[in-house]
C-alpha cells in the first residue's frame, strides 16, 4: 500500500505542479515548439475527455473518477505486488489530478475544465489529443496493468502459470 500511496502522491504533485506553471507560464492561443516540434506546450482546457469527447457531460467524468478511486480503494488492501501498486497508484495519481480540476477549476465545481498543456507534432491536437501529467500516469498506468495481466502477475503476488493441459482445456472449449 506505501508503493501504491507514494506513486500516487507523486504523479498528483508532478501533475498539479505542471498544471500550475503551465497556467502560470504559457498563454492560450500561443503555443510553445520544443524539441523540433516533436513537442508542443499549448495551454488548453478541456471540458471532455480525450479528443473532448463528452464535453457536454462533464458532471459525469467526477462520478466515474469515484467509482475508479473506490475501486482502487477496494483492491489496495488485497494488493502483495509491487508492479500492481505502481499501475494503480498511477491510475490513482491520474484520477486524482484531473478530479482536482473537475471539482476546483472553473466554470464551476463539478463542472471544471481540465487544464491540458502536452501536444506532440502539432501545437493543436492536429495528430495527437492535448493531454497533461494526470493523462500520462493514467494511460501509463493502464498500459502496465494490462501487461502484468496478460503475463499472469496476480494482484496478490503470484504468477498464474499456465499449464499445458489449461491451454488443451481452453482450446477445446473454443473450439466447441
Amino acid at each position: 500500500m506505501l508503493v501504491l500511496a507514494v506513486t500516487a502522491l507523486v504523479a498528483v504533485g508532478l501533475d498539479q505542479l505542471v498544471k500550475e506553471l503551465s497556467t502560470k507560464g504559457l498563454t492560450e492561443g500561443e503555443p510553445v515548439r520544443i524539441l523540433g516540434g516533436l513537442i508542443y506546450l499549448s495551454l488548453l482546457r478541456n471540458s471532455g475527455a480525450a479528443f473532448s469527447l463528452g464535453s457536454g457531460y462533464t458532471w459525469v467524468f467526477p462520478l466515474v473518477t469515484l467509482t475508479v478511486i473506490g475501486w482502487i480503494t477496494w483492491m489496495a488492501v488485497r494488493l502483495r505486488s509491487v508492479p500492481w501498486a505502481i499501475a494503480l497508484g498511477l491510475v490513482l495519481g491520474g484520477a486524482l489530478g484531473n478530479l482536482g480540476d473537475r471539482v476546483f477549476r472553473a466554470p464551476s465545481p463539478f463542472q471544471g475544465h481540465v487544464v491540458d498543456m502536452i501536444s506532440m507534432f502539432g501545437p493543436y491536437a492536429e495528430y495527437f489529443a492535448v493531454f497533461n501529467v494526470a493523462d500520462a500516469c493514467l494511460s501509463v498506468g493502464v498500459v502496465l496493468a494490462v501487461l502484468l495481466e496478460l503475463t499472469g502477475r496476480q494482484r496478490d503476488g503470484s504468477r498464474m502459470v499456465r499449464t499445458a493441459k489449461s491451454a488443451k482445456t481452453e482450446k477445446a472449449e473454443k473450439t466447441a
